[in-house]
């Protein structure tokens, strides 16, 4: 036999006629490697038996609770996954068709049936089976691909900034589980001149995370651009936060700066996030009195003051998510956390993006910077 069954599979067979069954469980007996056969008389008999153990199902046509596709709809919709040959006594080549056409993978006539034939239609079944999923499972990752792409480009928008004296950089980076998290930043220039700059981050990971996290980003940048950017901004925010979120627990930090338009100063907010650094004329820092207030999300009248920053002539300011200061560095592969941050930018002499995530290594968590300097005239 050239065709035959190498392994010990485990198969139902639903058929009625005690002589039909009697007949393909001999023929599978011939197999280099026999079957365990469970048996079913009925449909109803077969779904209490069709277990996460069953590799394959072998179903007759004319049960006596189901006529025609209706065992086989039944059988494939409890079990999506496993493979399914239809055995039919009925010398019509339609209904074994319209079988496949309904999702069996091949289909059989009992009376054309023999060892070899039987055997290699069972392993055959399989494998179509197998081929199904993967490619349904290659499906589903292009389009997981395609509307993370869409998330991730509300996440991270073209920025709206006119001006030529403000050097504009941002890197987004997911975390070492690739999966799509909602870390979000924007930056929008308003007709009076200021800049404005916001970089969030919403609890958690995955698709309603990042679906979120697109909200309130655009929701953050129509506020701005319709002259709202203090305490009617966060308050706005945090109403969309809790009508969108899908659970009570979802939270979202954030930290966002007005730099007013003669580039000299900046108003900031620092809601329940870390503190930005701050590069003024060759020294630092993190920005003091941070964080102003608790995230979004968690108190119903929280308040979030303003903290007045001095810029002066010559700076940089880097807004980021916590993923930055929660990567593992070093041999010991401890936390960087902020004062390491702020070691690893002087260190540096500068706050050079790329250097800094190259001398980071990989991270834990995703990550989403917004670096803004004022250019030398």
């Amino acid at each position: 036999m050239t065709e035959n069954l190498s392994e010990a599979l485990t198969l139902l067979l639903i058929e009625d006629d005690d002589g039909d069954a009697f007949l393909v469980e001999e023929l599978l007996r011939q197999a280099m490697a026999p079957p365990k056969i469970f048996r079913a008389r009925s449909l109803r008999e077969a779904l209490s038996k069709l277990t996460s153990e069953i590799q394959c199902v072998l179903v007759d046509l004319s049960l006596p609770d189901a006529s025609r596709l209706e065992a086989l709809e039944a059988v494939l919709e409890l079990a999506p996954h496993t493979a399914v040959l239809v055995l039919t006594g009925l010398r019509d080549t339609h209904v074994g068709m319209a079988a496949v056409q309904a999702g069996a993978q091949d289909y059989l006539v009992k009376q054309d049936v023999d060892a070899r034939l039987l055997a290699r239609s069972i392993r055959y079944a399989m494998e179509r089976k197998r081929a199904d999923l993967a490619q349904l499972r290659l499906m589903q990752a292009e389009l997981t691909a395609k509307e993370n792409a869409r998330l991730q480009s509300g996440l991270l928008p073209v920025k709206l900034l006119r001006t030529d004296a403000i050097e504009h950089t941002t890197r987004y980076q997911p975390g070492s589980g690739g999966t799509l998290a909602g870390d979000f930043l924007d930056t929008v220039q308003t007709p009076d001149g200021a800049v404005h700059v916001v970089v969030g981050d919403v609890c958690g990971h995955g698709p309603d995370e990042a679906a979120l996290g697109v909200a309130l980003r655009i929701a953050w940048r129509t506020l701005v651009l319709a002259g709202q950017t203090g305490d009617t901004l966060l308050r706005t925010l945090d109403a969309l936060l809790r009508a969108e979120r899908k659970a009570p627990e979802i939270f979202t930090t954030l930290c966002m700066a007005t730099i007013a338009p003669d580039l000299r100063h900046a108003r900031m907010r620092v809601v329940g996030h870390p503190p930005p650094v701050l590069l003024r004329d060759g020294t630092v820092d993190v920005v003091p009195g941070t964080p102003s207030g608790p995230p979004l999300g968690i108190f119903a009248e929280a308040e979030w003051p303003a903290i007045e920053v001095p810029l002066g002539e010559k700076w940089s300011m880097m807004l980021y998510t916590d993923g930055l200061i929660e990567a593992a560095v070093g041999e010991r592969q401890e936390l960087l956390g902020v004062e390491g941050l702020v070691d690893l930018i002087r260190e540096h002499g500068g706050i050079d993006l790329d250097r800094l995530l190259d001398d980071v290594g990989t991270l834990s968590d995703d990550l989403a910077v917004v670096l803004v300097s004022r250019r030398r005239r």
